[in-house]
């Protein structure tokens, strides 16, 4: 039996959210948890959420390509090398 595509989860610091899920897909989250649990490790569903997000993010070619080109894009502001800060002013670190 192959794999699932989601491998082992990496320890990563995280921020807390709440969403709402169709229960459908609850079920269906519980069953892959479970499913993952019997193949590598016992996980909470909740846990499995965000990296599931993540590999979704990672692999979507459109969302990939819009954010190369967004990184390509000249910033507006600041011209690279001017030496401003955030607040505009020339950087001291004395201040």
């Amino acid at each position: 039996m192959p794999d699932l595509r989601l491998g082992r989860l990496p320890k990563v610091g995280v921020v807390r959210m709440t969403i709402v899920l169709p229960e459908p897909l609850k079920e269906e989250l519980d069953q892959y948890a479970a499913e993952y649990g019997r193949l590598y490790e016992p996980v909470d569903t909740a846990a499995l959420i965000p990296h599931m997000l993540e590999a979704f993010v990672h692999s979507d070619r459109g969302w990939r390509s819009r954010k190369a080109k967004a990184g390509r894009a000249p910033q507006r502001g600041a011209s690279p090398g001017s030496g401003a800060t955030r607040s505009g002013t020339q950087g001291d670190s004395s201040a």
